[in-house]
């Protein structure tokens, strides 16, 4: 089933539901289209599945309810420079559920749609478990992102006048100078990632972790170090580093904690789906279907003897 929702800005985005309707309803934003030709050619240089989106929803949606749709693509196509904030996300995400007859869901979000998983999780008590991907739920890099979204939109207005450069659509990464690029995308696309981050900048996501009562996993690859350079602020955002550095204190909260191994698992790489699906879809069975939605029981605890834990 596919439907357009008309979300809290006015614009439209389109939205499916597919799989098992009796199993639990699994809500990924994540889910962006596929692209072919010459476009997915250049995703693959970078080590993005083209068909990353509809790869995720046929992985799940054979064992679970899947409520899919791509939120990150929507915000770039209808940006909202000054209303991106936690409370109008969460007002999205949840009448998105109510369009589709969803009452209760599970959460998948990756990167900055983790966050968002978050900052929706402490404003309902819809969710039945929660996985964050590629970043923190514990310390999170607040501050560092906000400066990184800062500089972005200062670039972005400075070069708004300025000439596209052609050599950046088909560029390969190392042919690239991450120090010295130049952001030349629409301001308000920008923008809207700042507001974001400038209203969580007063956020403590370490008071809100004994209210998250149900089933938690997060993950990060063990090399998603970012360093950024002067462009944009000389911060270093440490998404690994902080999940081992509070990985008990996480483990006493009830987080399962994953560090995926492998060669290059930088933070692109551990969030494709052939890196995702074997980590998540094991861990929802196990927090959903086995425990019988009693997160007390069998493995919905976590516990040092954890396989995720690891």
């Amino acid at each position: 089933m596919n439907k357009i929702v008309t979300l809290h800005d006015g614009s439209q985005l389109e939205v499916g539901l597919t799989g098992d309707p009796t199993s639990k309803v699994i809500m990924l934003p994540i889910a962006k289209k596929s692209v072919l030709g010459q476009e997915a050619e250049q995703l693959k240089l970078w080590g993005v599945d083209p068909e990353r989106g509809r790869n995720f929803v046929d992985g799940l949606s054979d064992t679970f309810q899947v409520l899919y749709f791509d939120y990150e693509g929507h915000l770039f196509a209808n940006p909202q420079p000054d209303l991106l904030t936690p409370e109008n996300i969460a007002k999205d995400l949840l009448h998105i559920a109510d369009e589709m007859k969803v009452a209760t869901f599970s959460y998948y979000g990756y990167s900055w749609l983790a966050l968002v998983g978050l900052q929706l999780a402490i404003r309902t008590n819809r969710m039945e478990s929660l996985i964050m991907g590629g970043f923190p739920p514990y310390e999170g890099p607040y501050k560092e992102m906000l400066t990184v979204t800062t500089k972005t939109f200062e670039q972005a207005l400075f070069n708004q006048n300025t000439s596209y450069d052609p050599f950046m659509e088909n560029a390969k990464p190392e042919q690239i100078d991450w120090d010295n690029i130049q952001v030349q995308i629409d301001p308000k696309q920008t923008k809207q990632f700042f507001t974001m981050y400038n209203n969580l900048l007063d956020f403590d996501d370490k008071k809100i972790q004994e209210g998250l009562n149900f089933p938690k996993l997060t993950f990060a690859g063990q090399e998603d170090t970012i360093v950024y350079g002067e462009n944009f602020g000389n911060v270093t955002v440490d998404i690994a580093g902080l999940l081992q550095k509070h990985e008990q204190v996480l483990r006493e909260f009830g987080w399962n904690v994953m560090i995926m191994r492998g060669e290059s698992m930088d933070h692109t790489k551990a969030m494709q789906p052939e890196a995702v699906l074997p980590l998540i879809k094991p861990w929802l069975i196990d927090h959903l279907l086995n425990c019988s939605g009693n997160p007390s029981s069998g493995n919905c605890n976590a516990s040092s003897a954890d396989p995720y834990h690891q």
